[in-house]
This record gives structure tokens, C-alpha cells and sequence, in this order.
């Protein structure tokens, strides 16, 4: 599906060298990222209910793409007339030293090239994609125009707020909003931004996987009624309702949950040839068996005379 950008589209320096194209992947699997089954299950969910629930249009953003995993998985589920913005620095320069930091020691082989080579394996077209800064979001995306905002890219505390902030501006007033890495150690400014923004009463949680917190900036009500209900239909989901700030939150784990079916890709790759039959075995000589036989269980002295015989006769 084509869909008319309303952000422009960086690009690195004209003068920087273009680096080699990756080879494309040959299924969903081999496409580089962390994103869990039952995450992709909790995707699924809530985007299948705005696609059946709410007819108004809403795009899609995602801050931070990495190799592309979530977008080609969030793009499956674009409507007619809806927009899917991604916002990465892939390979440009870090607005700052401690990003750049972040940048080398945690993404040394991202590339734009590398995201594009596997998106455009599973879609016709890429997303409009904004290379640069995730704080420049609220000035090239259309504000209150985003139904699913994913924000899963600088770990830096000072870049969460700014995420945060900006996730309000372009989300719609019901939007889901995604934070990955609310809770994991090695990212606690993630950790900090995320629930100081729910401390202050204006973000709302929805529910927690182990890996992502999904928000919302509306009323969490009807959300929660509706995911507690569809989670209690599940044996492969465990959840439990805590209570954070004075409101509900629901808390949900994995229990053997299989991933949704990934996205196919546009050029499957050709079966493998089946393997060439062995030719036949020749049939063997009139006579070999005996000879076989004899030479093995007869004197040699009688197998020669018997040879000798039956060149006599031949002549």
C-alpha cells in the first residue's frame, strides 16, 4: 500500500559512501530485533481492535526501527488512506556525546540500507522514514494524528522525556502508546521517564509484558475491560490486575503463547531442487553369480578347471 508522506524524508550527507547492501532475509525470523511471541500477540491485539472498532483513520509512528523487525510487523496492519512513520538515526551522527556512546557500543551494524533490504522484502514500499533525531517528531508529524505510537529507541534518560512529550502531542486522544524497556536494568533512564510520566497522572497504563509498557494519554477504562476480557479466554496468557497511582493495571506473562502468523515475504525464495536419483544399478553378466559363488566355496584347483572347461567349450 502507497501512502502520501506528511513529513519529509532525511537523508544522510550527500557526500557520505553508500554502504553495501545486506542480503535480504528469507523469512520474518531472520530479521534482527527483540520482539517477543507474546509481545507480537499484544500488538496484534490491540491493533486488530482499532482496525474493528474505530473507523476513523490514525496512523502509525515508531521511534527507533533498528533492523526493521516491529515496523514490517506493524505495517501489516495500515488501513486505506493511513500513513507509517518511522523515526531511527540509523547511520547519520548522534545529536550528542552521550547518544553517540549509546549509538557504538549498542548498534554498531545499524544502517538505513539494512533496514530499508529487509522491509522491502515483505512490503512494496517503505514507510516514510525520518533519519534523524527523535526529538525533531513533533515538528514533521502531523500532531493528534497517530492511533499506535512505539517508542523504542534512545535509552538516555533527557531523550526518553522528549519521546514521551512528543508521543502526546501526535497521538490521538484513545492512541495506544508502546514504551519498550520500561523495566529492564540496563536501561533505567527508560525506567525513570516512563513512570514519572505515569506518576504525574497524565500517562495512563494499560497493561505490562516483562518487555513493553502500554500506555495510553486518554481513559485506560475500556481498554483494560476489553483486553481482561480477551485475556480470560486464554490458557497460553497468565494475567493479574495491580493497582499503581490508585488505578488498575494489568499484568500479563507469557505461558507458552505462539506468535501471530509473521508477515510473508513479497518473493519467496524458490524451493530447493529435490535431490537427482541415482542412476540404476547394471544388471549383472548371465553367469557372474555362479563365478562369484564357486570362487568363493570351491578349491581353487576345481575353479580353475572349471574355467579352463568353459573356455574350451566357447572356442
Amino acid at each position: 500500500m502507497s501512502h502520501v508522506s506528511q513529513a519529509p524524508v532525511s537523508t544522510p550527507d550527500a557526500g557520505s559512501p553508500e554502504p553495501p547492501a545486506p542480503p535480504a532475509p528469507k523469512g520474518f525470523g531472520e530479521v534482527k530485533g527483540w520482539f517477543s511471541a507474546y509481545d507480537q500477540v499484544l500488538f496484534d491485539w490491540f491493533l486488530t481492535r482499532q482496525n474493528e472498532a474505530a473507523p476513523e483513520a490514525g496512523d502509525i509512528l515508531e521511534l527507533g526501527a533498528f533492523m526493521g523487525k516491529s515496523a514490517i510487523f506493524l505495517a501489516g496492519y495500515l488501513r486505506e488512506g493511513e500513513e507509517f512513520t518511522v523515526c531511527d538515526l540509523f547511520d547519520s551522527p548522534a545529536p550528542d556525546d552521550s547518544n553517540a556512546g549509546e549509538v557504538h557500543s549498542s548498534y554498531p551494524t545499524l544502517t538505513r540500507r539494512g533496514f530499508e533490504t529487509n522491509y522491502l522484502a515483505f512490503h512494496e514500499a517503505l514507510p516514510t522514514v525520518i533519519q534523524a533525531p527523535t526529538s525533531v517528531v513533533a515538528d514533521k508529524v502531523r500532531a493528534a494524528s497517530c492511533r499506535f505510537v512505539h517508542v523504542d529507541a534512545s535509552h538516555l534518560h533527557e531523550h526518553v522525556v522528549q519521546d514521551i512529550a512528543s508521543s502526546r502531542i501526535v497521538a490521538t486522544p484513545d492512541a495506544v502508546v508502546v514504551f519498550d524497556d520500561y523495566r529492564s536494568a540496563h536501561c533505567p533512564g527508560v525506567a525513570a521517564a516512563v513512570w514519572a510520566a505515569v506518576a504525574t497522572g497524565d500517562l495512563h497504563p494499560i497493561a505490562v509484558s516483562a518487555s513493553k509498557l502500554y500506555a495510553t494519554w486518554g481513559d485506560p477504562e475500556p481498554w483494560q475491560e476489553a483486553l481482561r476480557s480477551w485475556l480470560e479466554g486464554r490458557t497460553d496468557l497468565w494475567h493479574g490486575v495491580d493497582v499503581i497511582h490508585g488505578k488498575p493495571l494489568v499484568r500479563i506473562g507469557d505461558e507458552g503463547v505462539s506468535a501471530p502468523p509473521a508477515p510473508k515475504l513479497l518473493h519467496p525464495p524458490a524451493p530447493e531442487p529435490a535431490p537427482a536419483r541415482p542412476a540404476p544399478k547394471p544388471a549383472p553378466r548371465p553367469g557372474l553369480r555362479w563365478r562369484r559363488l564357486a570362487k568363493d566355496l570351491l578349491p581353487p584347483v576345481v575353479t580353475r578347471a572349471i574355467v579352463a572347461g568353459r573356455r574350451r567349450a566357447r572356442a
